[in-house]
């Protein structure tokens, strides 16, 4: 166990945090994690356990081997979100983070179906691990409200792939970082950002190291580091900050926060709910952040041989030029709002591959995603890049493992046969939205595509053509 000791009486809140953000560890060694009150107790009736009043705060990195957040399955007696529609379960989840109910998975548990119990144990309900009508309808309530306070929102940073909670009206800026995303509040008081670093032969050791000393301007106060992750908090300038990341399979991914110190107060809850959120590898699913790019990168398919392409409408939104890379200058010479699909052209001769759009409707089951991600994805390159993930339903998509997807709307999916099934769209959380949310990665069918080609007249391949890679392009917008 780690004592660390509260130096000031300004100190205490943060260091409760760096204990909070380690509590699953003392809960897998079998003593009880401490825990804060929520910032708003208003689903069940318990508050949650006070923070230790000798000043300290006790906890340790959980092993590689005793907690694996989000990677246990889901007992057949424990469907935990089974029959709740996608945009209710989320707000379900943004809950259970706020919260503090979600500490991760222990001992082969699922992690929302231990955060479910400890809601229920905390609300002092029946602890069945299944949520009643009256449950789900309170904790969609506190979510609403935190929503409305705060901007509280779980979503997945498209550039690395890691879930992350938000409180969006705090930090409203969202702009390209060097590793990552990075989101602020108007004056840079208050500073969150994601990273991600790939490398074969990394060594989480020495990315430990690197992120203690660099800036130079930081001050360590604690720190620790475990075969797994690690966790850095202290001073940097006049800012406090804390560094939390995990490795896994040679990969980095964790996120950076820092903080004026006079504003300590009101990040602190923050704190709480952020550490509970954050998931490096997330297995479920959450809607993507959503960023304004000046300039930004994604994929469209060639469906004529007059040059005609098809995209993701939301990938067009705003642009003052689209370049379909290879090609030229593309215009944008139509778009369906309700079928999220933008037609591009681009004019003049040129050698194109369309797409078949002649394939039987898509099925259940595993399929591909074709495209080109962004640049800072694959070191300035534009090489193809195949994505596993299953067709749920007609249109929702499933990503086996949870990959960044930055630049990658707009990609192709095909089945196992090489068929093309549809263009895949990217959703993004709105905040405050009245509208159902929709599945992450969403898949727009090729009759889908074929129904809003032909509405305008626009002359398909109607054999099996070539392979359908063959037709994948990089689009880039640029905008103001």
């Amino acid at each position: 166990m780690v004592r660390v000791a509260l130096k000031t009486m300004q100190g205490a809140a943060f260091t409760v945090i760096v204990g909070l953000v380690l509590a699953a560890g003392a809960a897998v060694a079998g003593e009880p994690a401490p825990r804060l009150p929520t910032p708003r107790p208003q689903i069940g009736q318990a508050e949650s356990k006070p923070a230790p009043k000798d000043g300290f705060a006790t906890a340790s990195l959980p092993k590689a081997d005793t907690i694996k957040p989000e990677t246990a399955k889901v007992g057949a007696n424990a469907p935990v979100f089974a029959g709740i529609p996608f945009d209710e379960r989320i707000k379900i989840q943004a809950a259970l983070f706020w919260s503090g109910d979600y500490a991760g998975a222990t001992n082969g548990e699922d992690p929302m179906l231990a955060a479910v119990k400890n809601y229920q144990k905390r609300a002092k309900g029946n602890v069945t691990g299944v949520l009643t009508p009256v449950e789900r309808a309170a904790l969609v309530a506190a979510a609403q409200n935190y929503e409305k306070e705060f901007g509280w929102s779980v979503v997945v940073d498209p550039a690395t792939g890691i879930r992350i909670g938000l409180p969006t009206k705090m930090v409203p800026q969202a702009r390209d970082a060097a590793r990552g995303t990075r989101w602020s509040s108007a004056y840079g008081e208050v500073q969150v950002e994601t990273f991600r670093i790939k490398d074969p032969n990394l060594k989480l050791a020495a990315v430990f190291e690197q992120e203690k000393r660099e800036p130079a301007t930081r001050r360590v106060e604690y720190s620790v580091l475990n075969d797994d992750g690690f966790f850095i908090s202290g001073i940097q300038g006049l800012k406090k900050f804390s560094v939390r990341a995990k490795i896994r399979d040679g990969e980095v991914r964790g996120f950076t926060l820092s903080f004026d110190q006079m504003m300590e107060t009101i990040v602190s809850p923050m704190m709480v709910a952020m550490a509970s959120a954050f998931s490096p590898f997330p297995e479920r699913s959450a809607p993507f952040a959503a960023l304004a790019k000046s300039v930004e990168y994604g994929n469209g398919v060639v469906v004529s041989e007059r040059g005609h392409i098809v995209t993701d409408r939301r990938l067009t939104e705003g642009c003052q030029v689209i370049v379909a890379a290879g090609l030229g200058d593309a215009e944008r010479v139509a778009d369906d709002k309700d079928k999220g699909l933008a037609l591009l052209r681009v004019y003049g001769p040129r050698k194109l591959s369309p797409v078949s759009l002649a394939g039987a409707p898509p099925k259940s089951g595993d399929m591909t995603l074709i495209g080109i991600p962004d640049p800072k994805e694959q070191g300035g390159t534009k090489a193809l890049t195949e994505v596993k993930a299953r067709l749920a339903d007609e249109a929702t998509i499933e990503l086996q493992q949870p990959v960044p997807m930055a630049g990658f709307s707009g990609a192709a999916a095909i089945d196992a046969q090489g068929h093309f099934l549809g263009v895949t769209e990217m959703r993004n959380f709105v905040l405050a939205s009245t509208e159902p949310a929709a599945p992450p990665v969403h898949l727009v069918s090729a009759d889908t595509i074929r129904a809003f080609l032909n509405a305008r007249n626009v002359e398909v391949a109607s054999t099996t053509g070539p392979d359908a890679k063959a037709s994948v392009v990089r689009i880039i917008c640029v905008r103001k």
